[in-house]
């Protein structure tokens, strides 16, 4: 076996977009390995969908071999720029399966019992200090970042669901994922 793949753990993410570059089918395998999990389980929080999720997977791991040199590490880290490409990607397919007029949020029950059916579920998408984070933000603030992220809404869309200003939604955004970052980031120097 590639000595690539079997010490997948022990790469930084640099190592990974290193290797991605040099050998793509060990790259994409140890890229998988690490964060598989992950994308697969952000897709199917937003799809709710087995089949659409493993092909949005899948694409994910293509765009990011295709699109490398688009990766800043100093804008973020692998992780968090694969959940954007997934994020983005199952959004995507949320808009052309259901048409714009035919998108739904998903209920909170329907998540719950999602994570109750499948152990760690929540867990490869959201450790608990990510949770925590949401969590801390202000009611209005964290409804309007869960109808962008979980409900696959646009701003205007939501300004219509709530019955809001469009520039408070933009406003109530922009808040709560300053506060986010900044929670997260906080976490991430104590680790």
């Amino acid at each position: 076996m590639d000595e690539a793949i079997t010490e997948t753990g022990s790469r930084t993410d640099l190592e990974l977009m290193a290797l991605l570059r040099e050998q793509p089918t060990a790259g994409i395998a140890a890229l998988y390995d690490r964060y598989g999990r992950l994308v697969f389980s952000m897709a199917m929080r937003v799809v709710n969908e087995r089949g659409a999720a493993e092909e949005i997977t899948q694409d994910v791991f293509m765009r990011c071999w295709r699109n490398l040199d688009r990766y800043q590490p100093s804008q973020g880290t692998l992780a968090a720029w694969l959940l954007s490409i997934t994020h983005n990607r199952a959004i995507d397919e949320l808009r052309s399966r259901r048409g714009k007029d035919a998108r739904r949020e998903l209920p909170g029950e329907t998540l719950l019992l999602q994570s109750l059916i499948e152990p760690g579920y929540d867990e490869a998408l959201l450790r608990s200090e990510v949770s925590a984070a949401l969590h801390e933000l202000p009611a209005a603030q964290r409804e309007v970042v869960e109808l962008v992220f979980w409900g696959g809404l646009t701003r205007r869309e939501i300004a219509d669901q709530l019955q809001l200003p469009l520039g408070t939604v933009h406003t109530r955004l922009r808040l709560g994922m300053d506060k986010l970052r900044e929670a997260l980031r906080a976490l991430m120097s104590d680790e």
